[in-house]
């Protein structure tokens, strides 16, 4: 009983504080964004951040160029992909689904993280990922496993899909090849849960993030040579 009761107050404590852990609604409806830092970047920041020696000469990105000033080394340029005209800070406007829209064997590095699942069609976003690239060229892209509708797209374009690693396989296999493709995943239950109540970074035990669990994958990984 005394063991017991122990394991309940350590468990208790252990929660961020101020959570209704019984509540049908979550303690945020973005990410956890309006909190601190939304779990799901844990493990983008930390995928780029391993394969920022990939992140060189001529690079793209999707919507801003966050990750390639961040941890690109030796770039011999930036670009910033997006499909509206006029967006701020653009300098490339097409449509990954529509791959004429897009320039043939012009990049070395394309970062393109949480952006194929808000894509119907999919498959064609993943023809356009590797038309941009020249050969040799390197995909480092990123895709939910694992999470909440993002609002935010659905009322714009569009969320459409949740991945898991042996989908992401298959997938990018059939564009690029098997052999150059490595998929990888983090996540694990605590992680997931904490992530779909909206519990930011910042209020939980960044150890237990780094431990791997299969079953709960939050963030897809993607490396896809050309």
């Amino acid at each position: 009983m005394i063991k017991k009761s122990l394991q309940i107050l350590k468990r208790n404590l252990s929660r961020p504080r101020g959570i209704d852990f019984e509540s049908v609604y979550p303690v945020s409806d973005f990410y956890g964004d309006d909190r601190g830092t939304p779990v799901d970047r844990y493990y983008i920041d930390g995928f780029i951040n391993d394969n920022r020696h990939r992140i060189r000469g001529r690079v793209l990105e999707v919507a801003e160029n966050t990750y390639s000033r961040q941890y690109g080394s030796g770039l011999d340029s930036m670009d910033v992909l997006h499909y509206e005209q006029g967006t701020p800070g653009a300098t490339l406007i097409g449509d990954l689904s529509s791959p004429g829209t897009l320039p043939e064997d012009r990049f070395d590095c394309f970062i393109c993280t949480q952006t194929i699942h808000v894509i119907y069609n999919y498959m064609d976003a993943i023809r356009g990922a590797r038309r941009l690239l020249r050969p040799g060229g390197v995909l480092l892209c990123t895709l939910s496993g694992i999470a909440q509708v993002s609002r935010y797209d659905m009322d714009r374009w569009g969320d459409y899909w949740r991945f898991t690693t042996l989908s992401a396989k298959r997938s990018f296999g059939e564009v690029f090849g098997l052999s150059n493709v490595a998929v990888d995943y983090g996540g694990n239950c605590y992680a997931a849960i904490n992530f779909l109540r909206g519990i930011a970074l910042e209020e939980l035990d960044r150890k237990k993030l780094t431990v791997k669990d299969p079953n709960y994958p939050i963030v897809i990984t993607i490396i896809a040579t050309k």
